[in-house]
């Protein structure tokens, strides 16, 4: 049964023209595999509705593709040089969305190949491991939450140097200094610090002694995130 699930579509039925019912069943398969795929990626994650349409039908387009190269080394130059024009009119996606759209392309490129049980295989198997690790990240997020920037204005003649050493450590597990920035002409400094609060309920009491020593000026933190244009 297995061997007959996994054997190629046009090993089965020798290789020629493709039929009506070879291109609607790869069509087909391609598009429930972009769904599959649409719905992995939406798991506990924010994107945005074009993209997931986009998801959903890259291994239908792709799949054509294949097909109507078919074996023939001038269309399948041809279609290179158009795919390659699309990076110039796309803009650069995080990790995770880059992953996704090399995972939907791979799934189209097997079914353009005829080879629908493994693309079905590959797809459900690689889905059920993004789940499982988004599960996993999802559980761990309550130590990636403790991770904070934390960005002090001082006066130019405060020393920045130990006075708020003693906060930092009151309330964080570790701080490090990463950025001082002069400002104002020079009559003001920004200090930036990565830090690990010990406990996120204890956010405003560390705000309130800093504020108490860095005159009442301007204080933020905030959350630490990537660059949603970066890897």
């Amino acid at each position: 049964m297995l061997d007959t699930i996994f054997v190629g579509l046009f090993e089965s039925t020798g290789y020629g023209p493709i039929t009506v019912l070879q291109f609607l069943l790869c069509i087909g398969i391609s598009l429930v595999i972009g769904l599959i795929l649409s719905l992995m990626y939406r798991y506990k994650s924010q994107c945005t509705r074009s993209f997931l349409l986009t998801l959903a039908m890259l291994p239908a387009v792709v799949c054509v593709v294949i097909l109507m190269v078919n074996g023939n080394i001038g269309a399948g130059v041809a279609i290179a040089g158009a795919f390659s024009l699309v990076r110039f009119r796309s803009v650069p996606g995080t990790a995770k969305e880059i992953g996704a759209i090399f995972l939907a392309m791979t799934t189209g490129l097997m079914t353009g190949m005829g080879q629908l049980g493994y693309a079905v295989l590959f797809a459900l198997l690689m889905s059920a491991i993004w789940v499982l690790y988004q599960f996993v990240s999802t559980r761990n997020s309550a130590v990636l939450d403790k991770h904070r920037t934390l960005r002090i204005t001082i006066p130019e003649d405060l020393n920045y140097t130990d006075v708020f050493t003693e906060p930092l450590n009151k309330y964080t597990s570790s701080a490090e200094l990463v950025n001082v920035k002069t400002t104002n002409l020079g009559s003001l400094f920004k200090l930036t610090y990565r830090i690990t609060l010990r406990s996120v309920t204890q956010e405003k009491a560390l705000i309130d002694d800093l504020r108490c020593r860095n005159g009442n000026l301007e204080i933020s933190l905030m959350r630490q995130e990537g660059n949603s244009n970066e890897l």
